[in-house]
């Protein structure tokens, strides 16, 4: 599994609402909060940063695949 090193925040965001269920509930500073209720409820932060940290972006994704009990790669196929 190869992490993108150029991604930005934006648009993981717009994928992860497309693809996995998400809604951006509102944006605070350069933060984009995002909201699902599926399987229960979890709230997370992207940074809206172009591009995302390799750091950042392997938390974020390691995150969502507990939560919706996928392997990273299945999102990452998703981008």
């Amino acid at each position: 599994m190869k992490i993108p090193r150029n991604l930005k925040g934006s648009y993981l965001a717009e994928v992860l609402c497309r693809s996995w269920d998400y809604i951006v509930i509102h944006q605070q500073g350069s933060h984009i909060i995002l909201e699902t209720q599926i399987p229960k409820h979890q709230r997370i932060s992207i940074p809206n940063h172009n591009p995302l940290r390799v750091g950042t972006l392997n938390s974020i994704l390691r995150a969502i695949s507990l939560h919706k009990q996928v392997s990273k790669q299945d999102i990452l196929d998703t981008l």
